[in-house]
């Protein structure tokens, strides 16, 4: 009999390189108008005390801790050092999967550089690498079989212009999840999808083609064969579980906010989610740990469909 599985899901981390940010990486790119970002509104809403109370706490709760992207936040190579060195400290408790997001490839010449697999491949070591596709990122969809459960990370990062921050798949890696999600050691597990961008058409279509994931439907789609399982993402900055109907059965899908982030809400707020998998694959618990600024704990409550704690 395998053993339960817990998962500890946390979000855009957005780390931020201890040294600051060197200008001569801002002028005439992208990166110029995301560290004003920083410097108004995100320098005050992303703390780093929050952040490494997080990843302790995930790492402690969990057998395996999942990033679902933008775990840098301009893609500097400072920040990639940050990160992997924060990671790396997860790593000594529990196992680290990642997938990247729109801010971890920042720039097309990130992309090309291939920064992102050159920091985090080991974290995305997959144990079917006949079914994974070489993409500049990394190699995707990768599987993890673990006991129960089948991991699957996903790539929707693509490099964008300024105040640009959709996803895309591509038809080669959604034809390969339809091969993985076919492979008997896959379909006799619970899947667990890792992907960055919201797999559901949450926003109108000038806001999607901004922000959203562009081909969300092919996924959606893709994932028919799926009878139970997980579904998680990030990019929204807010706690939320909703369900995704297939042709086979239902998926539970849910959001994880920005593991650093400080602010009022608890749908907000710094923190992560945690998921329970039994032996036999069935999930059986999914919850929210939020951290109280005022304590410095964590608050625990039931991830219910539109969650909101009150």
């Amino acid at each position: 009999m395998t053993a339960p599985v817990r998962i500890a899901h946390v979000s855009d981390l957005h780390v931020l390189a201890p040294g600051g940010v060197e200008l001569r990486r801002l002028l005439f790119n992208k990166r110029l108008t995301g560290y004003a970002n920083l410097l108004f509104k995100r320098g005050r809403a992303y703390r780093r005390d929050y952040l490494v109370a997080v990843l302790a706490a995930a790492a402690d709760a969990a057998e395996h801790v999942v990033v679902t992207g933008d775990i840098t936040n301009l893609s500097l190579e400072g920040e990639y050092n940050e990160a992997r060195r924060l990671l790396d400290e997860v790593a000594r408790s529990a196992e680290v999967t990642v997938v990247p997001g729109n801010h971890d490839i920042y720039l097309p010449q990130v992309h090309r550089d291939r920064r992102f697999p050159h920091h985090f491949a080991s974290y995305n070591s997959g144990d079917l690498p006949e079914l994974e596709l070489e993409l500049l990122v990394g190699r995707f969809p990768f599987v993890k079989l673990r006991g129960p459960v089948a991991l699957i990370g996903l790539s929707s990062a693509v490099p964008r212009p300024p105040f640009v921050s959709a996803g895309y798949l591509g038809r080669a890696q959604l034809q390969s999840l339809a091969r993985v999600l076919a492979h008997p050691e896959v379909s006799r597990r619970t899947p667990v999808v890792l992907v960055h961008h919201d797999p559901f058409d949450s926003h109108s279509c000038i806001e999607r083609w901004h922000h959203g994931l562009l081909d969300a439907r092919a996924l959606r789609d893709t994932l028919g064969p799926i009878a139970h399982g997980l579904l998680l993402f990030g990019h929204l900055h807010v706690r939320r579980r909703d369900r995704l109907v297939t042709r086979s059965g239902m998926l539970e899908v849910v959001c994880a906010s920005g593991a650093a982030l400080d602010h009022p809400s608890a749908d907000v707020r710094a923190g992560f989610n945690r998921y329970q998998i039994d032996s036999d694959g069935r999930i059986i618990a999914l919850d929210a740990h939020v951290l109280d600024a005022a304590s410095s704990t964590f608050c625990v409550a039931p991830l219910a469909l539109g969650w909101s704690m009150t």
